[in-house]
């Protein structure tokens, strides 16, 4: 089993050899995509209801926390953020070794069609308390009344509101789900047929969730994967993908 020690060093070795510094997208019309999520051995990533399921060690999150750290935004779904309230980046020093210059924090996007971010969320509270970056929330429109008063709310609060059109999300964006934005996203391909994804790493928990978990895809969405690298985590191993053209 790995230490910490073990993983300080082991994590960001393994992602610099995925994730060059800095991370350029290669496509004009959108940032670099890594997608990323935890999974049980039966392919459970959450409750039924969306309820959050513990599954990472500690020594992949630690991981994951390098990762955030290598990326210029992190994207979850409101469904996501109501209920796990997650704090993405005001966290993320405190599970790294510390170090004279700060680590770079990812800006938090949420896709919000209906500006459902509730005002207390861990979110808007770290940026409040100069923990934590500004975080976007992406919304398809705010044209009607109510929209309006929560846009109003949303940003007196702290966030910035954009439509689809308006939003961008820097060179390189890191997806965190939930099942809805992870199958929305391995499902994408642009007018070229070019995946919306660049690379999917996945860490896999020793443990089965059974009739209590919900998976990541649907039964028809099949992507076409090709392996690039696997490694161990404490008791996870974390696998590393490129999205190829189906």
């Amino acid at each position: 089993m790995s230490t910490g020690s073990s993983t300080e060093a082991q994590a960001p070795a393994f992602l610099s050899s995925l994730l060059p510094s800095p991370i350029l997208p290669k496509h004009p019309r959108r940032p670099h995509v890594t997608l990323t999520y935890a999974q049980s051995l039966d392919g459970c990533i959450a409750g039924i209801g969306g309820r959050q399921l513990i599954l990472s060690g500690k020594e992949s999150m630690v991981m994951t926390h390098w990762m955030r750290t290598m990326h210029d935004a992190i994207l979850v779904g409101i469904g996501t953020a109501m209920n796990d309230d997650p704090q993405l980046n005001g966290n993320t020093a405190r599970h790294l070794p510390p170090r004279n210059v700060p680590y770079a924090l990812p800006r938090p996007v949420i896709l919000d069609s209906e500006l459902r971010l509730p005002l207390h969320a861990k979110l808007l509270k770290n940026y409040q308390q100069g923990t934590g970056r500004r975080p976007w929330i992406i919304c398809h429109d705010v044209s009607s009344a109510d929209k309006a008063l929560r846009q109003q709310l949303l940003e007196k609060a702290g966030a910035m509101v954009f439509t689809i059109s308006g939003s961008n999300h820097g060179e390189s964006l890191m997806v965190e789900g939930g099942q809805r934005v992870i199958a929305s996203f391995l499902a994408q391909q642009d007018q070229d047929g070019i995946p919306a994804v660049d690379i999917l790493i996945i860490t896999v928990a020793p443990t089965l969730v059974g009739v209590a978990g919900v998976g990541v895809l649907p039964k028809d969405l099949i992507p076409k994967l090709e392996h690039l690298a696997s490694t161990q985590f404490g008791c996870d191993t974390v696998i590393a993908c490129s999205v190829s053209l189906s």
